[in-house]
Order: C-alpha cells, then sequence, then structure tokens
C-alpha cells in the first residue's frame, strides 16, 4: 500500500514560495516525487481537472481566493469522487477548525508543523483515498459487468422472441416480412397514442409472438387452402388461447406483453372477437393496437389461398370497420398517418 500511495499526484496550494519549496522537499524525501506546487489559488479548480490529484495541501489565508473559497470551488464541481484535502494554515483558532472540515477538508494542520506528523497524515489520508477509488472501480466494474450481462441476456430473450414468432408464421405460410410489417406498424401506433419510448420498443419486440398458438394447429386446418368448415373454424380459433397459455409462467414486462396480445389480439370492438368475445375498453390497448396493424397487412399481402387487396379497398375495409372490428380512435389514428404506414410496408416489402 505504502508503495502504491508514493506514486499519488498531491497537488500543494500556498502563496508563499518558501513554503511550497518546504513541503516539497519534505515530501520528495519521504518518496513523494508526484508534487504540484501552485501559489496561484485562483488557478486549483483548473488544475484539479487537468491533473487530478489524490490529495490537496491547502493554505488557508491567501490573496485573491482564501482557503474556503477553493473548497467551495471545488465541491461544486460535483466530482463523484474527491481528494481529501488537508488545511495547512497559520490560523490555530477553533472556529478556523470547524469551518474548514464543515466545507469539506478532511485534516486541519496548524503551522509550524511537526515533519513526522505531517507525513504520516499523508500517508493516511492517501491510503484512504487509494482503498476509496478501489471500491469507486469495482462498483463500477461490477455495475458495468451486470449491465453487460443484462444487455446480452435481453438480446438473447429478443432473439428467442423473434424467431418463435416467424416460426409461427412459417408454418402459416406467411414471412418473416409479415411479421416485421405488422410489429413496426404496432410500434408507430403506440407512438402516436403517446406511448413512451420503452413502451414502444416494448410491444416492437413482443407483436411478433400474436400467433404463435399456430403453432399447436393441426397442418390440414392452418395450411387448408380453403374456406374451413365451421369445426375447423373453432379448432382455429384456439390459437389464441395456446398463445397465451405457451407465453404464460414469465412475469417479464416483455412475455406479460406478449402473452396479452397473444390472447387478445382477435378480439373486436363490439365483442364479436374470440376467445373471450371482449368488448371495447376491455380489450387491452396493446392487442387493439396489433389487431388493425395485422388485419391491414393480411388485407394488402397475398396468400397461397387469396390476392392481395389493393390498397384503397383495405383502407374502406378499416373505415368500415370502425367500432365494429377496431377501436374507433385508432382507426381515426391509423388513418390520419397512412402515409408513415404505407411507407414502413415499402420498406419491409417481400423480396
Amino acid at each position: 500500500m505504502q508503495r502504491m500511495t508514493r506514486s499519488q499526484k498531491i497537488l500543494v496550494v500556498d502563496d508563499e514560495q518558501s513554503n511550497l519549496k518546504l513541503i516539497v522537499r519534505l515530501l520528495a524525501h519521504h518518496g513523494y516525487n508526484n508534487v504540484i506546487p501552485l501559489d496561484d489559488s485562483r488557478q486549483v479548480s483548473q488544475i484539479f481537472q487537468q491533473e487530478r490529484p489524490d490529495l490537496i495541501l491547502l493554505d488557508l489565508n491567501m490573496p485573491h481566493l482564501n482557503g474556503f473559497q477553493v473548497l467551495d470551488q471545488l465541491k461544486a464541481l460535483n466530482e463523484s469522487v474527491l481528494p481529501p484535502v488537508v488545511m495547512l494554515t497559520a490560523q490555530h483558532g477553533r472556529d478556523f477548525i470547524l469551518e474548514s472540515l464543515s466545507r469539506g477538508a478532511r485534516d486541519y494542520i496548524s503551522k509550524p508543523f511537526d515533519p513526522s506528523e505531517l507525513i504520516m497524515r499523508v500517508q493516511n489520508l492517501l491510503e484512504v483515498h487509494l482503498a476509496h477509488k478501489l471500491l469507486v472501480n469495482q462498483k463500477k466494474t461490477l455495475e458495468e459487468m451486470v449491465a453487460n450481462r443484462t444487455r446480452e441476456l435481453r438480446e438473447t430473450r429478443l432473439q428467442v422472441v423473434q424467431r418463435l414468432g416467424r416460426a409461427a408464421e412459417y408454418r402459416d405460410e406467411e414471412t418473416g416480412n409479415h411479421i416485421l410489417r405488422m410489429s413496426h406498424t404496432s410500434a408507430f401506433l403506440a407512438e402516436k397514442l403517446g406511448w413512451s419510448a420503452d413502451q414502444c420498443e416494448l410491444l416492437l419486440h413482443a407483436s411478433p409472438m400474436h400467433d404463435i398458438g399456430k403453432i399447436g394447429i393441426p397442418d390440414y386446418i392452418l395450411l387448408k387452402p380453403g374456406r374451413l368448415i365451421p369445426d375447423e373454424w373453432e379448432i382455429m380459433k384456439t390459437h389464441a388461447e395456446i398463445g397465451a397459455k405457451l407465453l404464460d409462467g414469465d412475469d417479464s414486462d416483455l412475455m406479460v406483453m406478449a402473452r396479452e396480445i397473444a390472447w387478445t389480439h382477435h378480439e373486436k370492438w363490439d365483442g364479436s372477437g374470440y376467445p373471450r368475445a371482449l368488448k371495447a375498453d376491455q380489450i387491452p390497448v396493446a392487442g387493439r393496437i396489433v389487431a388493425i396493424s395485422d388485419v391491414f397487412d393480411a388485407l394488402t399481402s397475398e396468400r397461397p389461398y387469396k390476392k392481395a387487396w389493393d390498397i384503397e379497398r383495405a383502407l374502406d375495409y378499416i373505415q368500415e370497420s370502425k367500432g365494429l372490428h377496431f377501436d374507433p380512435d385508432l382507426v381515426e389514428l391509423f388513418l390520419a398517418n397512412i402515409g408513415q404506414i404505407l411507407a414502413i410496408r415499402q420498406r419491409f416489402a417481400e423480396p
């Protein structure tokens, strides 16, 4: 520890050159060679920010700025770790000592001082400061490690989520581009609704799992090119509940929203949807947003069992479904921003 403290930087501030030389010589004699003498108290703040000393020996009575004012300047920098300051002064009064300590000084030595006492106090304060810096650096390192690990876990989770969403769509003979168009449109609408950036990003990553439950639907129904008979349609509708069950059991914000969307994006504003016939505000907003985004993209995309609708026809359907299938306010928002929605559609167009 002593070897490490010998290399630490010490700033000595005193307007008397003779005092500066005496202190610098004394410190050097005991192995402290990294010493910065300064006779102008106005430069302390600047020198501190440039040199980052580990200890400051500060005179009290100086022209321009006295020791108290220098302490105030250092405190105003709002540094996370300030070096200890030792007041080294000819003032002996109790009031001077208390004032110095109250303004942030860590020690107070009166002139004329005992050289051995000064060196011991310098050594002790440098050791404490070094230990403090090591602790702060260790804490910072640990925080960075936790942040990196958290980011890795989050990115891994997002990768799993996106691949699960695509797996469901590929089974339904849809492409990953539908997922991209639908999820980005959903996040865009959420932003227009006033959602925070974090919530919009959450929706962007949760919405691709809206049809994850299709994994549990038999191929003869899921891939049937024609219209489903009533019994088949009832089985098809179970994909919403299957998806909710698949995504259940994880309390992360991402999975909670993904489950909510999977369970509710086929509900309709008038209560005629499935699986629970929820109505109006009973349907979570995320489910309502994904519903309109999903339907619009499905209508305007070609499938093995249908041709793509043109944009005008799809928008007419959205308008006609206002208050029936879709949230009326969302319909108005969707139509008012159709230019940007079509730009999203173009950005993620099929190859």
